[in-house]
């Protein structure tokens, strides 16, 4: 969503840095720059007003003008203010209320309130372990409260059973009374929605606030309405009293104005973000993770998260086995492809990686994208189990048959073989012996280099397994790496040459995903 922006914050920043001494002409020429960049992706005037003002008042003291790094102190200053902008500190669903807590969405037709309950029925009962009855109050719009019914048998989560005829009033004091007798821990109430906001609406609102007294009353917006976003949540919290926001479509295309408007707008906290269609695709909203990511730090403590959520642990632990043995067949190829789709692709974890927001372009010209994980994936599926595990076999006409049955050619065929010789390389280099292999110095320098000191658990002695750490730890962690120069814009991860290896160690043998590479990344090598 913020690729537009960053793009634009980066160029403006990087020509900062790059500098021995800034002038104050220097720095208003630089923020009459970023002025701009906001504007263009539709954040409000007054916000970007008061935001420059912020960061014009910090960048021009004496002490950024004359201080060693000016440029560096300068983007410091732009990310501080960014977070502040954002919301400081990440604030997730309240729950600190005598059981049932009620939770009740609002918002306009179309939004997602409907599968956004869902998800947010999903997360609840599986990471806080709680137990959660949904509810459609939606009477108008036809089979909303069936809806509403199937995604809670998806999610396996209890939904109210629909009576005809009730009014939503009536239907909100039922879901209450229901949870109390059913031991629920939480009910959420779906409301209706309309194409956009009435009397009417605002007033059936306030009745079913009055009959269920929720404890949390979330908006559901779409992010990729822009500016109507953010008047759309001044209205409501105007009539209703809107408790926190969830902004929905955060994967689109859109400028990512209104997720930079919101909470400075309405003072409200943005609580939780939709990331995809899938019932696991809601995350909280950490202001700091989206202000790094904006200005190209990465976004290493939410990939390690994503990671620990999506790499099956035995798996791991067999694969870590094998790469310490130096083999690596297609099988695991195969295994890591799929673990990379499941992370986000290419675009979504190099968008995490400090440094290396700028390859998406680049790779995308090369052609590797996540479309080509899909072909490679498709060719090793179309070999036989002996082919995978011994890959000489493949000779001229096996690699005919092999083309035939994944929809591909021969030199697709080719290039995955040699992308997996150069892995498999990798792979005994890594494993190899002399000082406990270079997967073992490498993390372990890495790890120096971040303060946490060798013999840690993990890839040899390297990284700690981060997917058991707590998440305050893990941005601890986070603030470490930054001050030790590994989050900084272009700034790129010590130690990890042309990816050889990827982030290898974060998670030690649980987090194979990050080891071994990057599927289609084998370091990158320089054509001969």
């Amino acid at each position: 969503m913020f690729e537009n922006l960053q793009d634009r914050l980066g160029s403006i920043l990087n020509g900062l840095t790059g500098r021995g001494a800034l002038s104050e002409a220097d720095v208003s020429a630089a923020l009459r720059e970023v002025r701009r960049a906001l504007l263009e992706a539709d954040v409000a005037l007054d916000v970007v007003r008061s935001f420059t003002d912020r960061v014009r008042e910090k960048a021009v003291g004496a002490e950024i003008l004359k201080s060693i790094k000016p440029g560096q102190m300068v983007v410091k200053i732009v990310h501080d203010e960014l977070i502040e902008m954002l919301g400081g500190e990440g604030v997730g669903i309240d729950l600190h209320a005598a059981a049932p807590v009620v939770v009740m969405m609002v918002g306009l037709q179309g939004s997602g309130k409907t599968t956004t309950t869902a998800k947010i029925g999903h997360r609840l009962s599986t990471r806080e372990k709680k137990k959660v009855l949904m509810a459609s109050l939606d009477t108008r719009r036809p089979a909303a409260q069936e809806q509403l019914r199937q995604l809670g048998a998806q999610a396996n989560v209890d939904t109210l059973p629909i009576i005809s005829g009730q009014s939503p009033t009536d239907i909100a004091a039922r879901a209450v009374q229901a949870a109390k007798l059913g031991g629920h821990d939480v009910v959420i109430l779906d409301t209706a929605g309309r194409t956009h906001i009435d009397e009417p609406l605002m007033v059936e609102m306030a009745d079913i606030k009055k009959r269920s007294n929720p404890h949390e009353i979330l908006l559901v917006a779409d992010s990729l309405t822009g500016q109507d976003a953010v008047n759309l949540a001044r209205s409501f919290d105007e009539r209703v009293g809107i408790t926190g926001l969830v902004l929905t479509r955060m994967d689109g295309d859109g400028r990512g104005g209104a997720a930079l408007s919101m909470r400075a707008v309405t003072g409200k906290p943005i609580k939780l973000i939709g990331v995809g269609e899938k019932m696991s695709e809601l995350e909280e909203f950490h202001p700091r993770r989206i202000a790094d990511r904006i200005l190209g730090m990465g976004d290493i403590v939410s990939l390690v998260e994503r990671a620990a959520e999506n790499i099956d642990a035995e798996k791991a632990a067999a694969m870590a086995a094998k790469m310490a043995k130096g083999k690596f067949d297609l099988d695991d190829l195969a295994d890591q492809l799929r673990q990379m789709q499941k992370m986000g692709g290419m675009g979504g974890i190099m968008g995490m990686m400090p440094g290396m927001a700028g390859m998406k372009d680049k790779m995308a010209a090369a052609g590797l994208d996540d479309k080509l994980f899909g072909r490679q994936i498709a060719i090793i599926q179309s070999m036989t189990r002996a082919e995978r595990t011994n890959p000489d076999l493949l000779k001229h006409s096996r690699k005919k048959r092999i083309a035939a049955g994944s929809g591909t050619d021969a030199a697709a065929i080719n290039k995955l073989l040699k992308m997996h010789r150069q892995m498999a390389d990798m792979m005994k280099m890594m494993g190899g012996k002399g000082k406990g292999g270079m997967m073992k110095q490498m993390m372990g320098g890495l790890a120096g280099k971040m303060g946490l000191g060798g013999g840690m658990g993990g890839m040899g002695g390297g990284m700690p397994d981060l997917s058991n750490i707590d998440p305050r730890q893990l941005e601890a962690l986070q603030k470490q790496a930054e001050a030790a120069g590994l989050g900084k814009p272009g700034g790129g991860m010590p130690g990890l040459g042309g990816l050889p290896g990827g982030l290898s160690g974060l998670g030690g043998a649980k987090l194979p995903g990050l080891g071994g590479g990057f599927p289609g990344l084998p370091g990158l090598p320089k054509k001969k």
